[in-house]
């Protein structure tokens, strides 16, 4: 059996600065026709900054959703467009103040594939110079540095729950151990 669902109608309810949510009718490999609830969002970055004596720089910010301060790696959305990598060092600089070197890719995730198209590209590095925050407007957070043992620890306690973040810190723990990073 094929593992494919052919789109026979989109109809989108909502468009918006950010997110587009789509009501499709999709035909299953068996013949079924079912409903689709779909989010298109135009795909972000984030990325494990690291300084030489291996803290992790992070940053907490109230996020709506969840009504609370979450502590997460530096990230964004993608403009149209834009570089995956070029957006990571973008926002590396407007969230940490920090440049980078020994940038590495460590692949993308996929963060909720059962309703949302969105798709993270991941990167690590370490700091090779600090500046000033450029912060968007209307985004306000504070920077923290945390050593990447006590992270990855906190990831293991339930502590870190944002998935991007668990995925940057577990990743950049074992690059490291192993002298890759």
């Amino acid at each position: 059996m094929k593992l494919l669902e052919k789109t026979l109608e989109q109809n989108y309810i909502y468009r918006g600065k950010i997110i587009s949510v789509h009501l499709d009718r999709a035909e299953l490999a068996d013949g079924r026709v079912v409903t689709r609830e779909c989010v298109d969002h135009p795909g972000g970055v984030s990325i494990a900054v690291l300084t030489e004596t291996n803290e992790m720089l992070f940053v907490r910010q109230y996020r709506y959703p969840y009504h609370e301060a979450v502590l997460e790696a530096p990230a964004g959305k993608l403009e149209p467009g834009e570089d995956p990598f070029e957006a990571a060092k973008r926002e590396q600089r407007e969230e940490t103040g920090t440049t980078g070197k020994d940038y590495l890719s460590l692949g993308t995730v996929y963060p909720s594939p059962g309703y949302a198209a969105e798709v993270l590209h991941l990167y690590a590095c370490r700091v090779a110079s600090r500046g000033a925050l450029h912060l968007d407007p209307g985004e306000f957070l504070q920077v923290e540095k945390i050593p990447l043992s006590r992270a990855a620890a906190l990831v293991e306690q339930g502590e870190i729950p944002d998935a991007k973040t668990q995925i940057l810190v577990l990743r950049a723990e074992k690059l490291v151990a192993g002298g890759k990073l």
